[in-house]
């Protein structure tokens, strides 16, 4: 089963509107609400996929009641953890041309005791587990190390994990060996303190984070694919040129893409191509949404594989 920690849920609001101009009025043609935060949408891949999940989630207020209803006709088990302060709500803003603007709230503040609640959680959640994805940001009262200390927890217990996140909770995850970490290209240009421009950039990029502390890394590079770093060497999946009308979760889509082919035993390599196919093929899709596995299949027979030399 593939286990996804997301502590900073959303009320996500998609709006579409017919352009996205500077200083100019949007007309708004259509909005729908979802349960958004990246372990969510992980485990909303692996599902579709037809993998085993369980999203270990927060929940308080009337915002957390209105996500836990969005999530109960979604097919997967949710382990939710109360806290006392309401849900943050994200909105996303897509026009017909893939222009996209995301605006997040902060989140919620949460206590010690909430906090060790949630590892109290994962910690049970990992006895039945092949996979822990700890995903997305955190939200104030939550220690950076958090993500770091649940990686370990999963590692003394057997089971692979993977990071996705951002600033400090991204660099000390990372010292804990996560099986995968899973850095998009601004993410990987913040922890690393440097503009990433090149192919020999983001090359060097994704085996400089490996170096770190990870075993491997996907360096997310968006339509320019990925960039996998292993222990014998560096491999480019390169993805088809394909019209992005919202690729606001794609990076979602191929961690999770990548971890669910790694517990069918495909190879590393293989993971990462599954991912970039994932990937790409949501970026295609209107609004937020998540391809299914024929699409993201039709998608991965396109992904070219580049091994480095």
């Amino acid at each position: 089963m593939i286990v996804t920690l997301t502590i900073n849920p959303a009320i996500d609001r998609i709006l579409s509107v017919d352009r996205l101009a500077f200083e100019d009025r949007a007309y708004i043609k259509s909005t729908r609400e979802s349960a958004g935060g990246r372990g969510i949408n992980s485990s909303a891949v692996v599902h579709a996929f037809g993998g085993d999940t369980l999203a270990v989630l927060i929940s308080g207020g009337d915002s957390g009641k209105r996500l836990e209803s969005l999530l109960s006709d979604r097919g997967f088990p949710i382990a939710v953890v109360p806290i006392a302060h309401e849900i943050r709500t994200n909105f996303t803003i897509t026009d017909r041309h893939g222009l996209t603007v995301n605006l997040n709230e902060i989140g919620p503040e949460m206590s010690r005791k909430e906090v060790l609640a949630v590892e109290q959680t994962v910690r049970r959640a990992l006895d039945k587990a092949t996979w822990l994805l700890v995903c997305g940001s955190i939200p104030p009262g939550v220690p950076a190390a958090l993500y770091g200390k649940l990686i370990a927890m999963a590692r003394r217990k057997k089971v692979r994990s993977l990071l996705h996140a951002d600033g400090d909770p991204l660099r000390e995850g990372i010292e804990a060996r996560p099986t995968v970490v899973t850095p998009n290209q601004q993410e990987a240009e913040r922890l690393l303190g440097r503009t990433l421009l090149t192919r020999t950039h983001y090359l060097e990029a994704a085996e400089r984070i490996r170096s770190m502390g990870a075993e491997s890394v996907a360096l997310s590079l968006g339509s320019r694919g990925a960039v996998g770093a292993y222990a014998d060497g560096l491999v480019e999946a390169l993805p088809p040129r394909v019209d992005a009308l919202c690729p606001i979760g794609a990076g979602d889509a191929m961690g999770a893409a990548y971890s669910w082919a790694l517990d069918r035993k495909e190879d590393p390599v293989e993971a990462l191509r599954w991912g970039v196919a994932a990937g790409t093929a949501s970026a295609r899709l209107a609004g937020m949404n998540f391809a299914s596995l024929e699409q993201s299949r039709e998608m991965y027979r396109q992904v070219e594989i580049r091994r480095v030399e």
